[in-house]
Order: C-alpha cells, then structure tokens, then sequence
C-alpha cells in the first residue's frame, strides 16, 4: 500500500510543480493569457510581441532558475542531514554560503592592497563579476573543509568546524560593513537577501549544467546515504568507502550550494526544511526515493516562493529570503511537533 501512496504524492508534487510554473509565466504586473504563454513555449508567435518579450527575457529565466534552485539545494540538504545525522543540518552548515557571502562582501564593499585591484576588477565587471566572486569564495571554504575532512574522521566535529567557519567569514563580512559606503553596502544587503529574478539567458547556460551535474551525482549516491544512515559502522559493513563516499557527498553537495549561490545568493529555509517536508510527505527514508521527492518537493516550494514574493497586479516585491522564512518555518514547526518521522529518518 505504500507504493501507491509514494507515486501518488510524487505524482502530485510534479503536477503542482508544473502549474506553478505556468502560472509564474502567467502572473505579475502584467497579466498574461495562458493561450499566449503556451504558444510562446511551443515556439510560435504570440499575439503581441510584448507578451513574447515578458516571458521569454523576464518571465522564463525566472522561473527555470526557481526550479533548478530548489531542486539543488533540497537534494544537497538532504545528502548533508544523512551525512551528518543531524536533522539541523543543511548546505550552508559547511560554511559554503559565508565562503561566498565574502567573496561578494570582497568585491562589493571592496578592499585595500593588492587584492583590493582584483575585487575592483570583478567590481567592475559587474553581474558575472559578483557571480565569479561568490564562486572563489565557496570554493576556498570548500577547499580548506575538504583538507581539514583529511584529517578529522568524526562527522559531528566535520559540520561544527564547518558552522565555526561560517561565523568567522560573517564576522569579517561585519567589519566589511562598517568602513563601506552606503550604497555599496546596500548592494550587498540586496544580494544576501536571496531572488531568482537577477539570472538572465547567459547565467542559466553555466547554472543549469552545474546543478544538473550535482543532481546527477546525488541520484547516483542513494545507496551509499542509505548505509551512512545507520552509521559509520554499518556504512562499513556493507563494504562502503566511508572516507571517499564522505568527500563525494561533501563535493557534490558543495557544486549544488554554490552554484545556486553565486547566482541567486544565499536561499534561506529550503535546504533545511525540504528534506523534513518531503519525508513526512512519503513516509520514507529511503533515499532513493527521497532524493528525487526532494527534488521535485523543492522546486514545487520555489515556485510558490516566486508567486508568493510577487503580487499579481503589483510592482510590490517581497525579499525572497523573507518569503522562503516567514511563511515556511511555521509550517515546519508545526509539522515536526505533529510526527516525529522526520528526526526518526535522519537520527535512527
């Protein structure tokens, strides 16, 4: 009987999924007719070429860079939770966003010396720029976490050098703060705050093929998470690598966060709450269920967050990080007080 209702819930989260996504095509300050928008995607001509311009250069990156966001930090928190155990955990425990958070602090609010001339370099090639830095800044916290994972075998003492990464690069980023300018400082207030609206054609050609490579690397990995579930020793027993598999997930789930990252800036809530929401949802820890009804459960709740972020009519727009945390976290507190399936899958 579980089958049925596993199929059913993944059917409908990508039924949803696919009306979402229309209907972000759909809406916004300018409506839309669903007619247009499905000629549009079918590559005919619509009726006024203004339409064809929203949904094309606005409206479609958009709604692609949702998907692929919230499919690739889901199925990163989801490897992070088993690999560490830790129903707390998520990819940005690792220190990966505070690595780009000062990777974009650096160029932005800009530096003295030396690197000082660089940071303004990618200062002034703006956008792309600002996504370059945000790699470099992932990538070196990946680096050091990746030499010090070397040497410490505990998982639990991995994540908490990880979190105290994190708050020493956001300590810098505070003293950033304080000697620049107004509007520089407010340039990077508006980045931390997280949107899918800054991608354009150009960014999706390199965010989409990263993401889709971690996915990849995530699917493939299921059954190495499930033996990691039941422990290091048992993750033993069953012949598994725990060192290398550690560094694969550690590597994968680092290509999902920071590509998402550098493009979109740090997405709050749904690395961490996905994975609860969607084991609840099936019933299952099984990864190899869990990670595709990740997937799919991630970019459903994007889409929502696009909606949600943007009124239908209006010019108002709600910080996304704002919307991911205000109208998620209290579904997740309530949801996890009602079961305790959701600490059961990530804990036993």
């Amino acid at each position: 009987m579980r089958f049925p209702r596993r199929a059913l819930v993944l059917a409908g989260l990508a039924a949803a999924t696919a009306v979402q996504f229309v209907l972000v095509l759909v809406l916004g300050p300018y409506h839309v007719p669903v007619g247009e928008v499905l000629r549009v995607l079918s590559g005919q001509h619509a009726a006024d070429p203004r339409w064809a311009v929203i949904i094309q250069e606005v409206r479609l990156p958009r709604a692609l860079t949702a998907v692929a966001a919230g499919a690739g930090i889901s199925a990163a928190g989801v490897q992070t939770q088993a690999l560490f155990r830790n129903p707390l955990a998520d990819p940005y425990s690792l220190g990966l966003s505070a690595g780009a958070s000062m990777g974009v602090a650096l160029t932005v609010l800009g530096i003295g010396g030396t690197a000082g001339a660089f940071a303004e370099g990618l200062q002034g090639a703006g956008r792309i720029g600002v996504v370059i830095a945000a790699a470099c800044g992932a990538a070196a916290v990946l680096m050091l976490v990746m030499l010090l994972a070397r040497r410490v075998r505990s998982t639990v003492v991995l994540l908490l050098v990880g979190v105290m990464l994190g708050s020493a690069t956001a300590a810098l980023v505070s003293m950033l703060m304080v000697y620049a300018r107004p509007e520089s400082a407010q340039q990077f207030v508006l980045w931390s705050l997280g949107s899918f609206t800054a991608t354009t054609w150009p960014d999706l050609e390199v965010m989409l093929p990263a993401t889709a490579l971690g996915l990849v690397a995530a699917l493939l990995g299921t059954k190495t998470l499930n033996a990691h579930l039941l422990g290091v020793g048992y993750a033993r027993s069953m012949g598994v690598n725990v060192r290398r598999s550690r560094d694969l997930v550690l590597l994968g789930t680092s290509l999902l966060a920071g590509s998402v990252t550098a493009f979109c800036g740090p997405v709050a809530f749904l690395g961490l709450a996905v994975p609860h929401l969607t084991r609840l949802a099936l019933g299952t820890s099984d990864h190899r269920v869990l990670v595709p009804g990740a997937m799919v459960g991630g970019s459903c709740l994007a889409l929502a967050c696009v909606l949600i972020s943007q009124p239908p009519g209006t010019e108002m727009t709600f910080p996304l990080n704002a919307v991911t945390s205000l109208f998620g976290a209290p579904l997740v507190i309530v949801l996890l007080l009602r079961s305790r399936r959701a600490l059961r899958g990530v804990t036993a």
